[in-house]
């Protein structure tokens, strides 16, 4: 009979438990009593090896897991309750913003739509609200505005880095996968040179301080530098294009535009040897920099070193280990022999050669991702990026703890700062692009749709400080580079 016993108690117990559930999540103290009767009696009839006390044990501490468990479902559906609650106050207070009309045409929206038309139609009506809201503390003439100046357009492939040369005459470079580098006129969109020079992908690209030199770092395990003499078209009208405030973000599409083959740009002089080549790394070389000065470059390479170099004489001067994963990125100071490497192993290395007998090294440990990159700005402050979706700025005389840390919903990709503004540019890997202050604050985000912005990861951002018209520029998997004019009024950086 012992096999009748288990059965019978075990539906009883079931029986219990779907009663229980049906009335009341909760159980009370007197339900546990009672089931407490047919819990030994199953546990007696079922074969085991284990004591029966032990067993006993057992059981009580799976049912105070199952009344925690109980509890938390209880406050989730008090949340979720609150949750629709607060919903229905914001869809009010939206219609009640937009007058008497709106709010019947909302009611007639919502008895006609799906429960997915309204979910996305409350979305939209708390971020009306909210906008409304925190526009409401700023004066008119400090909205921030984004404006969409000139797209490069000339790449086979995604366009990795970019950057702008420091001397004259001043001109857009870009470092694409399809194993060249290109240089555009920023104020007419056109390629004024292509080195062919590297047999990989071309992964950066950095201009020296004072010469018209380029440095460039491959996957064919080198880096380049490369002389370029270039003349500047005359410059064109620029079309119009209606400004848009950066918040205003029109259409997130998932249409994608990117697709058929691009219209590259007419035939342009090439360079396809380079003046020096630099060779010691046993991997992918994926970022190069240099020093101040221009006698020395950094690389940093998939072989988890980051090597220092001698321009004139092309030696290797030191080769900088320590990190545990491959290298992301590496970036000097503009005014102080300092260089900053990144890497995989979720940590940034301060490298200090100021003082040539002793070569010191600083390691910044405050992401839980691959950090993609990190870089310099004014005093004595770094500024960090993950694929964790943080930026963080840190001071370089503590260490500890960053003194200001950005929360973002994507993994943030290499970033740039102004000099002048002090603005971080984020590049994220879902297409956007966003703009912080270095005390954290958001500023704004710049616009994106099926007809203007990246349409696929962008992968870059860098900063024209002495072009007016054209001062930001960001490029991506998309294989187009993007010119930006970005007004931030002071007003609103102080705030």
């Amino acid at each position: 009979m012992p096999v009748e016993t288990a059965s019978s108690a075990a539906a009883r117990q079931a029986k219990q438990k779907r009663k229980s559930h049906s009335l009341s999540i909760r159980r009370t103290n007197s339900t546990e009593q009672e089931r407490s009767g047919p819990q030994r009696e199953l546990l007696e009839s079922q074969d085991s090896k284990l004591p029966l006390s032990l067993r006993s044990n057992l059981m009580d501490l799976f049912s105070q897991i199952e009344r925690e468990f109980e509890n938390l479902y209880m406050e989730n559906l008090e949340l979720r309750r609150e949750i629709d609650s607060l919903n229905d106050r914001l869809a009010a207070d939206g219609q009640t913003l937009e007058g008497a009309d709106l709010a019947k045409g909302a009611l007639k929206s919502k008895a006609s739509h799906s429960t997915s038309q309204l979910s996305q139609k409350l979305k939209t009506t708390y971020k009306a609200s909210t906008s409304k809201i925190v526009s409401s503390f700023k004066a008119t003439t400090s909205r921030a505005t984004c404006q969409l100046v000139r797209e490069y357009v000339g790449h086979r492939d995604g366009i990795w880095d970019l950057s702008v040369s420091r001397t004259q005459p001043v001109v857009l470079g870009t470092a694409s996968a399809d194993h060249t580098a290109m240089l555009w006129s920023i104020e007419t969109g056109k390629c004024l040179l292509k080195y062919l020079g590297h047999q990989g992908s071309v992964n950066s690209i950095k201009f020296h301080p004072t010469e018209q030199m380029a440095l460039t770092a491959s996957g064919d395990q080198t880096a380049h530098i490369w002389r370029y003499l270039v003349q500047l078209p005359t410059p064109q009208p620029v079309a119009d294009i209606s400004q848009l405030p950066c918040e205003d973000d029109v259409d997130f599409s998932d249409k994608d535009d990117a697709d058929g083959e691009l219209e590259g740009p007419s035939e342009c002089p090439s360079v396809r040897v380079a003046t020096t080549t630099l060779r010691s790394h046993q991997g992918v070389v994926i970022a190069a920099d240099w020093l101040v000065g221009g006698k020395q470059v950094v690389t940093a390479s998939w072989d988890r070193a980051a090597n220092l170099y001698d321009v004139e004489t092309s030696e290797l001067v030191h080769s900088l280990t320590g990190h545990d994963q491959e290298l992301t990125h590496c970036c000097t100071n503009p005014t102080q022999r300092l260089v900053v490497t990144s890497s995989r192993d979720t940590t940034f290395r301060l490298w200090d050669f100021r003082d040539p007998s002793i070569h010191s090294v600083n390691v910044f440990q405050g992401h839980t991702d691959t950090v993609t990159s990190a870089v310099f700005t004014v005093g004595d402050n770094v500024v960090s990026g993950s694929d964790d979706r943080t930026v963080k700025v840190w001071d370089l005389k503590n260490m500890r703890s960053p003194i200001a840390t950005i929360r973002t919903d994507s993994a943030v990709n290499r970033i740039s700062v102004s000099v002048n503004q002090k603005i971080i540019a984020l590049p994220h890997d879902n297409r956007q692009v966003r703009l912080f202050d270095t005390s954290g604050v958001r500023l704004a985000r710049l616009p994106r749709s099926n007809r203007q912005g990246h349409r696929r990861m962008v992968c870059c951002s860098t900063w024209c400080e002495d072009n007016p018209s054209c001062n930001l520029f960001t490029c991506g998997f998309d294989r187009q580079a993007i010119g930006w004019n970005i007004n931030i009024p002071a007003l609103l950086q102080e705030k």
